[in-house]
């Protein structure tokens, strides 16, 4: 990439000097940030950047990436898998760091018996104690597998597939201390439980928790899909060209449905699941048991888990009386990457050629955690990002801005969240486009923008103490270009 991100974060200050009287200093803050550009055979850069701000004392958000290339020994065509995780994390930052290390690999893992294996699925072993495991077997048995099916190429395997990496790696992570505990009582031991050199390690990401949102990107089947367990939220920004020859503006589609008791959708399902007597009390206040927010989520061990009889448990709460309330189960978004060449075509040709004749094209997604969400529309997301990829510069009114992006019709989203800041304050204002670093660009704007008091009010706050004020922030942000065509020089 032709950009060079900045390294800092600089915010205005006002502090009182030597003499008494208010003074304007910088701040600069460490960017806290990823970056990677990546040329491809077929013609394509991918480009990627993260950006993260901490609130808490300790920040609880985490992130990864990866890049798989597919097998070329198979049958299958060839291709890239791509990966993109936020994790946003509950109660401590055990259960989100663990998942930036095994989400990708759990998920690339199940992927792979796809397109290695003519019979990739069969029924779940024992110890997958999650709820849905019964209607993942049931749902499999409804699926067709002629012979020399392409599984990998069928939408509905995959997201069996996924849903059933989720499940596995959730299990393994809410059974680890029970096996632990097994294990220390078989040995016949005298070291106590928590003195076990294990204990820690697989104890505190079962107790804390985390929602997850992964993107995975199947370069060879054209095809990319997004599973989102909990609130964080996946956004594409689609760039529309009229028919008619009217100017071409953006669009925003909402890949993903906040997952909290104030989605209708997720209030219906968890009641559903519980006795008629519980309906009022699963809910409260749009949380899980008056606790928790997210109504899905890894590890969360308390409300994930049934309590067996007869085993030695803390008292539970009064109304724990029917768990799990809370899933790990993700619900899987797949759309057509119709940008790129098709494989199966002869037509030979560079991205840009294909998006000439295209009157819609998807050009970026943006997946964030809820710390962003709750200072910024998906809307006005889409637009912060296509303007930065316009090249607009400085400080732009908001209603301009906001002239230049529609929503998809039916595809606006479920929102799961309070309602905050809804009034002209928000409306009014303007964005500021300064930074080199498109996640930067959002966190900026997020809490600020052009306003720069505001914006140093907010993130100068320390860390813990700006819980009270905001949450932590990961936005990454996935966006495509076409490689330089390379010069071909005729030998003489």
């Amino acid at each position: 990439m032709a950009r060079g991100p900045r390294k800092t974060f600089d915010i205005p200050l006002r502090v009182r000097g030597p003499d008494g009287k208010s003074v304007e200093m910088r701040k600069t803050l460490p960017l806290l940030s990823d970056v990677e550009s990546v040329k491809r055979p077929g013609g394509i850069v991918w480009n990627y950047q993260t950006a993260f701000l901490g609130a808490n004392s300790g920040i609880e958000d985490a992130h990864s990436q990866a890049l798989v290339e597919r097998d070329t020994s198979s049958e299958a065509p060839s291709g890239d898998l791509l990966f993109f995780a936020v994790m946003d994390g509950h109660a401590g930052p055990y259960t989100s760091k663990l998942l930036s290390k095994v989400l990708i690999p759990a998920v690339a893992m199940e992927i792979s018996s796809l397109i290695s294996t003519p019979s990739p699925y069969s029924p779940p072993k024992p110890g997958l104690s999650l709820s849905y495991a019964k209607s993942l077997l049931s749902f499999s048995k409804t699926i067709p597998a002629p012979s020399k099916y392409e599984f990998d190429a069928d939408p509905t395997y995959v997201e069996l597939a996924i849903k059933t990496a989720f499940a596995k790696l959730d299990s393994h992570i809410v059974n680890a201390p029970i096996q632990l505990l097994e294990r220390i009582k078989a040995d016949q031991s005298d070291t106590k439980p928590y003195e076990h050199p294990m204990a820690s390690a697989v104890m505190l990401p079962s107790m804390s928790g985390s929602c997850a949102l992964l993107a995975m990107l199947d370069t060879a089947r054209r095809n990319m899909y997004v599973a989102c367990t909990g609130d964080s939220r996946a956004v594409a920004g689609y760039w529309e060209e009229p028919s008619d020859g009217s100017p071409g503006y953006w669009r925003a589609e909402v890949l993903t449905e906040d997952q909290t008791g104030r989605n209708p959708n997720e209030l219906k399902r968890i009641q559903s699941e519980h006795p008629p007597d519980e309906a009022s009390s699963v809910i409260q206040r749009g949380r899980i048991l008056g606790g928790l927010e997210p109504s899905r989520a890894f590890g969360t061990l308390p409300r994930s888990e049934p309590v067996t009889p007869g085993t030695d448990h803390r008292s539970p709460r009064p109304d724990l009386k029917t768990p799990p309330y809370v899933t790990s189960e993700p619900v899987v978004t797949h759309r057509k990457l119709s940008f790129l060449p098709d494989p199966s075509s002869n037509r030979s040709g560079s991205p840009a050629d294909k998006d000439s004749t295209s009157k819609s094209t998807l050009k970026f997604v943006v997946l964030a955690t809820d710390g962003l969400w709750d200072q910024l529309s998906s809307r006005e997301v889409v637009s912060l990002v296509g303007g930065y990829m316009s090249g607009l510069k400085g400080a732009v009114p908001k209603p301009v801005l906001a002239a230049s992006v529609r929503e998809t019709v039916g595809a606006e989203g479920v929102q799961g969240k309070e309602e905050k800041d809804t009034g002209k304050a928000r409306k009014a204002g303007q964005w500021a486009f300064i930074d080199e670093h498109v996640g930067t660009h959002l966190i900026r704007n997020a809490f600020g923008g052009a306003d720069r008091e505001h914006l140093a009010r907010l993130v100068s706050i320390p860390d813990g103490l700006a819980r009270s004020f905001r949450d932590d922030v990961t936005v990454t942000v996935i966006w495509y270009d076409a490689a330089p065509k390379e010069e071909v020089k005729a030998k003489l």
